[in-house]
């Protein structure tokens, strides 16, 4: 079977409020200072931030997402002002199977930027391009049944809540605790 050809993939995505730019090591310092300052939150419902990396994990990790950015493997986005001077959040695709095509959309907003529409600005930025551009034919959305904040975000773009996943994964904070997962899509 011969393999898919794989779409062009923008390294930038802008919207009326965010420039969304494709990770390079050297926004190490701002990213690991937005999720220290964003733990309380994040630790709640992000299994990674149990145990945050130091700065040079973070080199490493935003090394290793460029290089899977370029190989179309994961495309993780990291949300910033217009300019590029602030980080607001990340995004992007995960779980991407070029077969169908498919995605999972997934996002953090660091909490000195949440309330303000942001995550739901760049998952509207990110269904249109996945869908009018990268040929995307379903996207994803999943997120903790408790986490009524993130599953506003799929409704309010005319997701369709397409199961309920009952005793599904581990709370991120407590391993003890079950949690269901809701999977919301768009698809065409």
């Amino acid at each position: 079977m011969t393999p898919p050809t794989l779409p062009p993939v923008p390294g930038e995505v802008r919207t009326p409020r965010l420039l969304l730019r494709a990770p390079r090591p050297g926004d190490a310092p701002a990213v690991h200072a937005a999720v220290h300052a964003s733990l309380p939150e994040l630790r709640t419902w992000m299994v990674w931030a149990q145990t945050p990396l130091d700065l040079p994990g973070t080199v490493e990790n935003l090394r290793e997402a460029a290089q899977r950015f370029a190989a179309r493997e994961n495309l993780r986005y990291l949300v910033w002002n217009p300019d590029g001077t602030r980080l607001i959040g990340s995004s992007g695709y995960h779980a991407l199977d070029w077969r169908v095509p498919k995605a999972e959309v997934g996002y953090w907003i660091a909490t000195a930027h949440t309330g303000q529409g942001y995550a739901t600005e760049v998952t509207r930025a990110l269904t249109e391009l996945g869908l009018d551009t990268l040929g995307f034919r379903r996207i994803e959305v999943r997120c903790d049944s408790r986490n009524g904040r993130s599953a506003r975000i799929p409704r309010a773009l005319g997701y369709t809540l397409d199961a309920t996943f009952r005793n599904d994964d581990v709370a991120a904070h407590d391993p003890s605790q079950l949690r269901d997962t809701l999977v919301f899509s768009v698809t065409r």
